[in-house]
């Protein structure tokens, strides 16, 4: 009898670290690419100013002439969680390859947030993210890519309410493509 309660409680404690462990995960991701933006030069500004931002801890994105990304992340407004958003892209035009990155985007004011968490919310063919990168600049937008090295460091501003800034995570990927994200937002 009390191998079986042993083994019960054992198989419990299983399924119930199983069930955490994917949310703290999570978590984990949410805290690490939010240290990461808190920490490069070009973000700290905006996390000091921002009515609020959007942050996604991994935009996984491929293509072979045809391309996409997709990634989920999170709002928050005033210091706390406010819901769940997610983020789609599809490109067309010379490009090979695949990559995953972090991105943050923050809101200038009320208006520019509001205007994000409506329920869907596309960038037009002006926005454009700054690439985060040590020892590199590098300007990404809906329009392709481009770098420079040096020791000056990239720069952003608010247009139309939001600046977007990105962090490379790993892969290699060509593109000149004409692209857009769209965003999906869910209130908690």
């Amino acid at each position: 009898m009390k191998h079986l309660f042993k083994k019960i409680t054992g198989t419990l404690c299983l399924v119930a670290s199983l069930a955490v462990a994917p949310q703290a995960l999570a978590e984990d991701g949410y805290t690490q690419a939010k240290t990461t933006f808190q920490q490069a030069n070009q973000t700290q500004k905006f996390f000091d100013s921002a009515y609020g931002y959007a942050l996604f801890p991994t935009v996984g994105k491929g293509g072979i002439g045809i391309g996409a990304a997709y990634g989920k992340g999170r709002v928050y407004q005033g210091g706390g969680y406010q819901g769940d958003t997610s983020l789609t892209q599809v490109s067309f035009g010379f490009q090979l390859g695949g990559q995953a990155y972090s991105e943050v985007i923050f809101f200038k004011d009320k208006a520019a947030y509001t205007d994000f968490t409506s329920g869907s919310f596309e960038f037009g063919a002006q926005a454009s993210a700054v690439a985060i990168n040590i020892g590199a600049n590098a300007q990404a937008g809906t329009t392709g890519n481009s770098v420079g090295a040096g020791k000056k460091a990239a720069s952003a501003s608010y247009i139309n309410g939001m600046a977007v800034f990105t962090v490379a995570k790993g892969g290699l990927m060509f593109e000149a493509a004409l692209a857009g994200q769209s965003f999906t937002f869910k209130e908690k």
